[in-house]
């Protein structure tokens, strides 16, 4: 299986688990691939509306492009969404972070399992 089928499959669980809580969450089309930022998630309920990138590893971080942030943060200060970074590391649940919770490096900001465990919420705790 691709990485990219991967990361599909991925954000599809990701839907599910909104919906199984009651929030209503859809993946975007595109997301990276066109002109406008766009995240790879939409979620939301009544209260709050969640942009979300999702990245998927096998190892214990993972590198997201500086432009992929700042479109993140772009598409959610006009749509009026909290941000959010979720990471699925190999054989592990889900962790959001919030960019700020990223470290930031020369040409990215890095997403470890470390950040993940000390500063990250699982989506529990993301959804309460």
């Amino acid at each position: 299986m691709s990485q990219k089928a991967k990361g599909t499959n991925a954000e599809r669980q990701l839907i599910h688990k909104f919906w199984a809580q009651r929030w209503a969450a859809i993946r975007t089309a595109g997301s990276g691939s066109q002109k406008y930022p766009s995240p790879d998630i939409l979620a939301g309920n009544n209260l709050r509306k969640l942009a979300i990138e999702c990245k998927v590893t096998k190892d214990k971080s993972k590198y997201l492009p500086k432009n992929e942030i700042h479109a993140l943060k772009e598409f959610s200060g006009l749509f009026g969404a909290e941000p959010w970074i979720a990471v699925k590391f190999n054989n592990k649940d889900w962790y959001f972070m919030s960019i700020e919770d990223l470290k930031e490096t020369e040409n990215s900001y890095l997403a470890s399992e470390q950040i993940a465990k000390n500063k990250g919420l699982l989506f529990e705790e993301v959804i309460k």
